[in-house]
């Protein structure tokens, strides 16, 4: 993998970069649709690749292990041709999912010991068998096995999960180098800042992860509850440290005002489940604000969903009809909405870029992170 940094905005830490893997070329900034089961939810791949436009998606470890299992994989000959998206992809290490299953699993030195919830089948995750399972899976990018700490942790514990995310990382890196790809491609590793909203821990594993000269790195942990202010807060501290010449991938994040201050700060990648799970619940996102198609006031709105819109589906379909589809619940209606969104994030990154190379990215960003916010 190879990291072209080709634009920096002169107002602000903004950037705009270029990614080379073997399954294709990544323009930064970049939004990852979220398929965490090996499909992004109600969108079919072929509309993925030429209606929404994703040039990268993210699939999730712990999910794909549990089902269709890395057997399957195997078989199939990886995710990739698994679900046909031959395009880049993204496997989050599963840490996230694993550690939201409070009461189902526990933690030790070695990793951590879980349920399934799917059947209550007991499972173990260690750094190495997620490393396996990652080159199992397929994707590109991978990410080490990291401890996700709540955005309300302690000092003493946040300090305890970051010391134990460093030291699972040295067997993620040990376990990478050890093995190869499987499928005749190209995969790289890439680790996950950790230390909470903690300026001095952050500093500490900033700095940590920079020393491993990966490929890439991630900032985690974010987004989990603490004010917008801190989270922004955080993440220029870190990309204060993180190599310039490497991607920086923020994990988890967000809404269209996040990701915009965040690449003003410097971020590159972004993954969130917002666009299609909000989606699903009938709230659009819009250049001129947000929309709950399910208001009665969209009844009769006989215009596209957006006059120029991202995607076909906004042209396609006027604001009544999706309206009177998400009121008869109808299954279109998921569709319609998830590929609005996704496209509608895609749109939005991808004219940040735009404007990062035409210069003035920071005063283009102040009017369009307020208008896109804005309640319709």
């Amino acid at each position: 993998m190879k990291f072209e940094l080709e634009y920096t905005d002169s107002g602000s830490a903004a950037r705009a970069g270029r990614i080379h893997t073997d399954h294709g070329e990544i323009e930064t900034p970049i939004f990852m649709p979220v398929g965490t089961v090996g499909s992004v939810k109600a969108v079919p791949v072929d509309v993925l690749k030429n209606d929404v436009k994703a040039q990268i998606i993210l699939g999730n470890t712990y999910h794909l292990y549990l089902r269709p299992g890395t057997e399957v994989l195997r078989k199939a000959g990886g995710l990739h041709r698994f679900n046909g998206f031959d395009r880049p992809m993204l496997t989050d290490s599963g840490g996230f999912q694993v550690f939201s299953l409070t009461g189902l699993r526990k933690m030790s030195e070695e990793g951590v010991k879980f349920q399934s919830h799917i059947d209550g089948s007991r499972h173990l995750f260690t750094p190495e068998s997620v490393m396996d399972i990652e080159r199992a899976i397929g994707a590109d990018i991978m990410m080490a096995f990291d401890e996700c700490t709540p955005g309300t942790a302690e000092y003493a514990y946040a300090r305890k999960s970051m010391e134990l995310t460093h030291r699972w990382l040295d067997r993620c890196v040990k376990r990478f180098s050890e093995t190869g790809p499987l499928y005749g491609y190209e995969q790289v590793l890439f680790p996950i800042v950790q230390g909470c909203t903690y300026r001095d821990l952050r500093l500490k594993s900033a700095e940590y992860i920079a020393s491993k000269d990966c490929q890439g790195n991630a900032i985690g942990g974010l987004a989990v509850g603490e004010p917008a202010e801190v989270m922004y807060e955080m993440i220029e501290l870190v990309n204060g440290i993180l190599p310039k010449d490497r991607p920086r991938y923020l994990m988890g994040v967000g809404t269209p005002e996040n990701i915009l201050e965040a690449i003003s700060l410097g971020v590159d990648m972004f993954d969130c489940v917002m666009p299609t799970r909000n989606g699903r619940n009938a709230m659009l996102f819009t250049k001129d604000g947000i929309i709950n198609i399910r208001n009665r006031k969209w009844e009769d709105a006989f215009e596209p969903i957006e006059e120029e819109g991202a995607s076909s589906v906004d042209r396609m379909y006027t604001k009544a009809y999706l309206h009177h589809l998400f009121k008869a619940s109808e299954l279109l209606a998921l569709e319609i909405a998830s590929v609005h969104n996704l496209a509608f994030y895609l749109w939005l990154v991808g004219e940040a870029r735009n404007h990062i190379k035409a210069g003035d990215f920071a005063l283009w960003k102040s009017v369009t992170a307020r208008r896109v916010m804005q309640r319709i």
